[in-house]
């Protein structure tokens, strides 16, 4: 069966690619007090094989899109997918923290494919605020894997053990390659395929990088999403130890997280069509800034597991809400060079986001605080960037 654009299969599909990031995330982040133990590292060291895969997956970003915008989607895809799953199966026979970072990495150079491309192909169908809207659909489908993925993987830990949870993820990547091969028509036509040499991919990435509509949109993107990996690079540490929960009960706490994620995303889908891509923005901005402060506030009186889970709530709805709309912001100008955009978009939210990861990762030994401080100012910075053109009159639409 042909995936065709606009049904509900299709979408769905999208949704799918989009996840690889979040599940290769999530669904292991109960099973990282456990690894620590395994191979005896402290916290920081076991940190690292989050944050150095966001880094891969970052990195891996930047050569996607140009390479999909000169050959194509599909074999790109195939390519991303099958280093994906090497990593995923490397990852079962590593003797110690270190060598499970380097097979996270490879996993990620891998699953950075995904991500990038199901944005481009939705440039490549979609528009302004049907963009949006699409991107909205798909990162509320999305949203219901880091819903149920921390709290899958502490089930399959407690069966069978953390390494199960790579084989896990190896599976999902093999059955979205056999859909590539077998259902997804290709969406670039040759006529709008760019050159892949490297003084072109360059010239391209700096024309990006002087749009001031481009900046904006990443920015918003950057400074959410960091606040939101702040939690998901501490909360694991933060809630089971400091807070005494179970890794069944932390799962919880994260799908109500995703939950959060989840409602703002649908209400993003239909916000955009009335107000605008901007206008969106700023609703989403004001409640990234609301639940990151009620975080620090909360935690700062009555240090507690709800101090945190509450306030993410309303966070990860800003979350939802807001990137969607920033990812159609920023490709919208540039139907020619999507997949450039998009890599070059997912490659520095995912660095910011690395970035709040490290910092969390140093600080959390000493408490939810620096996790909280993180959350809170990158939800500031949404509000004051989505705030910028305000004045000026932008339509957003």
């Amino acid at each position: 069966m042909r995936l065709s654009p606009g049904t509900a299969a299709f979408t769905v599909f999208l949704a799918a690619l989009t996840a690889v990031g979040p599940l290769s995330t999530d669904m292991y982040l109960p099973s990282l007090p456990a690894i620590a133990e395994t191979f005896g590292a402290s916290t920081g060291a076991t940190q690292l094989t989050l944050s150095v895969h966001l880094i891969g997956f970052a990195g891996s970003q930047l050569f996607y899109g140009p390479l999909a915008d000169r050959y194509g989607r599909r074999p790109v895809l195939l390519g991303g997918f099958v280093l994906y799953m090497i990593g995923c199966f490397v990852s079962l026979f590593v003797a110690s923290i270190d060598q499970l970072i380097a097979a996270r990495a490879l996993q990620a150079v891998g699953g950075g494919a995904s991500v990038v491309l199901a944005r481009a192909i939705v440039r490549d169908l979609y528009e302004g605020p049907e963009a949006g809207q699409m991107l909205a659909k798909m990162a509320a489908i999305m949203g219901l894997v880091p819903a149920a993925a921390p709290m899958l993987g502490g089930i399959v830990e407690d069966f069978f053990g953390w390494k199960a949870n790579f084989i896990a993820m190896g599976a999902f990547g093999a059955v979205l390659a056999i859909m590539v091969v077998t259902s997804l028509d290709e969406t670039l036509p040759p006529a709008r395929r760019r050159s892949a040499a490297p003084a072109a991919i360059l010239a391209n990435y700096r024309h990006l990088l002087t749009d001031r509509r481009y900046l904006k949109y990443l920015a918003v993107a950057c400074a959410a999403f960091s606040g939101l990996f702040a939690f998901i690079s501490g909360s694991s540490f933060v809630l089971q130890r400091e807070f005494g929960l179970s890794p069944v009960a932390y799962g919880l706490c994260f799908a109500a997280m995703a939950g959060g994620y989840v409602s703002g995303s649908l209400g993003g889908a239909r916000l955009v069509r009335q107000l605008g891509v901007d206008a969106t923005l700023r609703i989403g901005g004001f409640c990234a800034a609301l639940g990151g402060l009620l975080m620090l506030t909360a935690l700062s009186v009555v240090p507690s597991a709800l101090a945190i889970v509450l306030p993410v709530m309303i966070y990860s709805f800003a979350v939802g809400l807001s990137m969607p709309q920033a990812m159609a912001g920023a490709l919208t100008p540039f139907p020619d060079m999507a997949g450039t955009a998009s890599s070059l978009l997912g490659f520095l939210q995912a660095m910011a986001g690395a970035l709040a990861g490290i910092y969390v990762g140093h600080g959390v030994d000493d408490g939810a605080m620096a996790m909280a401080g993180t959350v809170a100012a990158m939800g500031v910075l949404t509000f004051a960037v989505t705030q910028i053109g305000r004045r000026s009159g932008e339509s957003g639409s």
